[in-house]
């Protein structure tokens, strides 16, 4: 994008056990229901495997990316390291990209992209059009997940990256994201039902040198990028500083980047995992990493950092938060007969249970921005928006959720400021 970009109750172990990810408008439905069919079928059999080192157990807690160990954390817990790092970012920032207001505060815009597979044309014609309403603010941090993950560098630098995010989200067609492979032979001895190198292939186009050093520019300057994965082994959702790992120097950067990315995009079953290099113990281990919507559909701090806190550590007087979160996909519950079939129960369970997962990101996100007495405002597909293509990547389908994400934002975006089905209270 240069010019752009339940568990299985099984005789196997959680590791091998195949995670259906639930999603809405994701994946089409023959290729949803050879999903659930595959992860069904390895439920029942005997589960062979393919050879890995993984991290034993007892050692999982202590593993690190070798010569980066500051570039991750764990959800649910605060990191020292997170938290520093952040609290030096308002040493370091622009007065250009983040003035004192009229009301002699400096006012902090933060962006937090979804999942949505191909939906994120949505989010890129929303970004667009936000841009060319005059009204896009410079972002001071920026979380995705999934294909959030796959926007979000190029949200975080800025407007120049609009038309590598129009022309991916509008252009890209099924085959430059995944390759089918046949179902048999990937029961037996596979752990995917497709082949992501044309994925791989697409990040690594776009996301070179160049692109890096644009990236730990904007960190020095003060910003922050943060993408999520799923590491299986540990049951954790991990968040990744991207940012630090472009500002490293190291020469491995720029595919550690990359694997982060692939690895925050890769859904469990469907596509293959990610394997990360690790340190544990005085040895050397690899983890295996998934689509980070298994953990959550959309995150902020996922309680590794206090923006607040980092912001009082720096010694910086009053400020202003607002978090925007882009939510591609829809939220409404649909009635609708459902057919006795395998198939048409499954797709079923997949759609309410994706629906179902990011109403409770939404609630716990604004729990935090409550406590945080930051903005909360978030915006996502209208209801009635027919979300399904002829092919799983649709340029047809992305170019209308573009334009309509486009518009929405051209317009004024309709931000929601309470949690759905939450009102805001009647004045007395």
């Amino acid at each position: 994008m240069r010019s752009t970009a339940p568990s299985a109750a099984s005789a196997c172990s959680a590791t091998d056990a195949g995670l259906p990810r639930p999603a809405a408008g994701v994946i089409r439905s023959r290729f949803l229901f050879a999903v659930a069919c595959a992860a069904f079928t390895l439920a029942l059999a005997g589960c062979g495997t393919l050879p890995r080192n993984a991290v034993p157990t007892e050692l999982v807690g202590e593993a690190r990316v070798a010569n980066l160990p500051d570039v991750r954390a764990w959800a649910g817990r605060q990191s020292a390291a997170f938290q520093s790092d952040l609290a030096q970012s308002f040493a370091q920032e622009s007065r250009g990209e983040f003035p004192v207001g009229p009301d002699g505060r400096i006012h902090y815009a933060h962006l937090a992209l979804s999942g949505g597979g191909a939906n994120g044309a949505f989010g890129a014609g929303f970004l667009n059009g936000w841009t060319r309403s005059g009204q896009r603010p410079v972002f001071k941090i920026v979380t995705g997940v999934s294909t959030g993950a796959l926007m979000a560098p190029f949200a975080f630098l800025g407007t120049a990256y609009d038309d590598a995010l129009r022309e991916f989200y509008t252009t890209t067609d099924t085959r430059n994201i995944f390759r089918r492979l046949s179902i048999l032979p990937q029961l037996v001895a596979g752990e995917a039902l497709a082949d992501t190198g044309p994925l791989q292939a697409l990040i690594a186009q776009h996301v070179d040198e160049a692109f890096l050093r644009n990236v730990a520019d904007a960190h020095r300057r003060g910003r922050r990028l943060y993408v999520g994965t799923a590491d299986l082994d540990a049951q954790r959702f991990i968040v990744w500083n991207m940012g630090l790992i472009a500002a490293s120097g190291r020469p491995e950067a720029v595919e550690l980047f990359r694997k982060v990315m692939l690895a925050s995009a890769s859904i469990p079953v469907a596509f293959p995992p990610v394997f990360f290099d690790v340190e544990a113990g005085g040895g050397r281990y690899d983890e295996m990493h998934v689509d980070g919507s298994v953990g959550t559909r959309v995150f902020y701090t996922v309680g590794v950092f206090s923006f607040g806190q980092a912001r009082a550590e720096a010694g910086r007087g009053p400020g202003q938060e607002d978090l925007f979160i882009i939510h591609n996909g829809q939220l409404q519950p649909v009635p609708s007969p459902t057919r006795r079939s395998l198939r048409a129960i499954a797709m079923r369970v997949f759609d309410s249970s994706g629906k179902a997962a990011v109403v409770g990101d939404l609630f716990r996100i604004y729990a935090i921005t409550s406590r945080e007495q930051t903005g909360y405002h978030w915006t996502t597909i209208p209801e009635g928006v027919e979300l399904v293509g002829d092919e799983v990547f649709d340029p047809v389908k992305m170019r209308a959720l573009y334009d309509l994400g486009f518009r929405g934002a051209l317009a004024g975006p309709a931000w929601s400021t309470k949690p759905p089905g939450v009102t805001a209270a009647s004045p007395p």
